[in-house]
């Protein structure tokens, strides 16, 4: 059974504080920053890769504005 002290209840809510502040900008950037290195990769590849690129950069700027 866990003991439930003063200090571990601070600790607690203090890292759901941080989690909450930084929750936003934290989160969409977990999702868009591997979409932009996918769609920097798939750049290279001859006639489609720069349309593909613009496409999921646009995918990625529209999940950066989901208030999260």
């Amino acid at each position: 059974m866990p003991r439930y002290t003063r200090k571990n209840i601070m600790k607690s809510l203090l890292a759901a504080l941080i989690l909450m502040q930084m929750g936003g900008c934290f989160a969409t950037k977990i999702v868009t920053v591997p979409m932009r290195v996918g769609g920097a990769i798939v750049s290279v590849v001859p006639v489609v890769g720069n349309v593909a690129d613009d496409a999921i950069d646009v995918a990625a700027d529209t999940v950066d504005l989901i208030p999260l």
